[in-house]
C-alpha cells in the first residue's frame, strides 16, 4: 500500500501474487479504548503468525496513536487499520478532527509531560507520518514497522 493511503478501500493488488492482510476496527473515542485497540492488536497479530516482539512494538506504537486520537478527536470513534504486507506493518489510526494543527514531536524539556508519545513512535518506527483524511473531516496518523514475517518453523527472525 501506498503511503498516504491508510483507510481508503484497496483497490489493486489482488492479482498481485503478493499477499496482503488487512484489518480494520473502530473504537469510541474514550481512554478505556486504548487498551482495547492494544488487546485487538496483539490477537490479529498472534492471529496472523508474528513474533512477540513485533506484538511488542506494534501495541506500543497503536497505543500512543490510539491515545493522540481520542485526545484531540472532537468525534465519538476513532478508526484504526493494520496492514500486513510482506515485512511491513503499517498501522493507521483516524479521528474525526479537532482543529488544523496537525501531530508533532516534543523536543523540548519545557514542555508539558503529554506529547511525548510521538517520540516513542518514531523511534521504534521504520517510518510515519500524518495527513488529512481523503474524504470527510479527520486525520490520519500512520506509523510503519519493519518485520521478518510470520514464525515459520526453522526460519529464525
Amino acid at each position: 500500500m501506498a503511503p498516504g493511503n491508510a483507510l481508503i478501500p484497496q483497490l489493486t493488488g489482488a492479482c498481485s501474487g503478493i499477499s496482503v492482510r488487512r484489518h480494520t476496527f473502530d473504537l469510541a473515542a474514550r481512554t478505556e479504548s486504548v487498551a482495547v485497540a492494544r488487546r485487538r492488536s496483539r490477537d490479529l497479530l498472534t492471529g496472523w503468525g508474528h513474533h512477540e516482539e513485533l506484538h511488542e512494538t506494534a501495541e506500543l506504537v497503536i497505543s500512543e496513536l490510539v491515545t493522540n486520537a481520542v485526545v484531540h478527536t472532537a468525534g465519538d470513534y476513532i478508526l484504526c487499520e493494520l496492514t500486513d504486507h510482506q515485512s511491513l506493518l503499517r498501522i493507521a489510526v483516524r479521528d474525526l478532527g479537532c482543529g488544523t494543527a496537525g501531530p508533532r514531536l516534543c523536543h523540548s524539556a519545557d514542555e508539558e509531560e503529554r506529547g511525548r508519545g510521538l517520540l516513542l513512535v518514531d523511534a521504534v518506527s521504520s517510518s510515519w507520518g500524518t495527513h488529512d483524511a481523503p474524504y470527510g473531516p479527520g486525520r490520519i496518523v500512520w506509523a510503519e514497522l519493519a518485520h521478518c514475517g510470520p514464525r515459520q518453523a526453522g526460519r529464525p527472525c
